[in-house]
């Protein structure tokens, strides 16, 4: 039974093994060798449970995905959409800052040059993933409240979900570049204030959208403690 329970964890105990190299050492240090050597088990495993490094790549992006669902899922639905959806941009940012290379991996910005490429789009494309899909609409959830709310000039909560989905991730993107040494605290000078003019862009108040956003930052702060 020992044996069987082993074999049962594979997929699991190789993704996770992926991620710790992602994390330790970047996407060059995944290969078939070195994954099922960090997870104890034969090269031979990953093949038989996922065909290649590449279905396997898939499956640790899906697993980053579902981590940063179950991240967004942690912030409380307050009566404050655009407090909420700003705890949530500085939910994804934290994500991201924890394993960049994961974060890469999961939107297409880094591949090792020997993975083969997937022939399948949907399982090659992020936008195509289910784990995706389950991840934004916690944002399109709360940019429906925001519509609701009467705070914006009415649209497409999917629309503004994009933009907006558009604006963090190039922001986090650019951060982990390090475009922004400049700044003594890029979050405060630019991020916030950046998600202050999308929200007065949408029809906001400044002053609200403002206050908004400090909100949304002590909400964050308060499930960082609780954590």
């Amino acid at each position: 039974m020992a044996g069987r329970a082993r074999v049962d964890d594979a997929p699991e105990r190789l993704v996770r093994a992926a991620i710790g190299l992602l994390a330790e050492q970047g996407p060059s240090a995944v290969k078939a060798r070195t994954v099922a050597s960090a997870s104890g088990l034969s090269t031979m495993v990953v093949y038989s449970h996922f065909g290649g490094i590449p279905e396997l790549m898939s499956a640790v992006a899906d697993h980053g995905f579902k981590e940063l669902g179950r991240a967004f899922a942690q912030v409380p639905e307050t009566e404050d959409p655009i407090a909420d959806l700003f705890a949530m941009a500085l939910t994804c940012r934290r994500t991201a800052r924890e394993n960049p290379h994961l974060y890469d991996l999961m939107f297409g910005l880094s591949m090792r040059a020997t993975y083969r490429p997937l022939s399948d789009a949907d399982l090659r494309l992020s936008g195509h993933s289910p784990a995706f899909r389950e991840a934004h609409a916690h944002v399109t959830a709360a940019c429906e409240r925001l519509v609701r709310s009467g705070r914006v000039e009415q649209q497409e909560p999917e629309v503004i979900a994009a933009q907006l989905w558009s604006l963090v991730h190039g922001y986090i993107t650019l951060e982990l570049a390090e475009h922004f040494v400049e700044f003594d605290d890029a979050v405060a000078q630019v991020l916030l204030p950046m998600g202050v003019n999308f929200s007065v862009g949408l029809g906001d108040k400044r002053a609200r959208a403002e206050a908004s956003h400090e909100a949304g930052t002590r909400l964050y702060d308060s499930i960082v403690q609780g954590r």
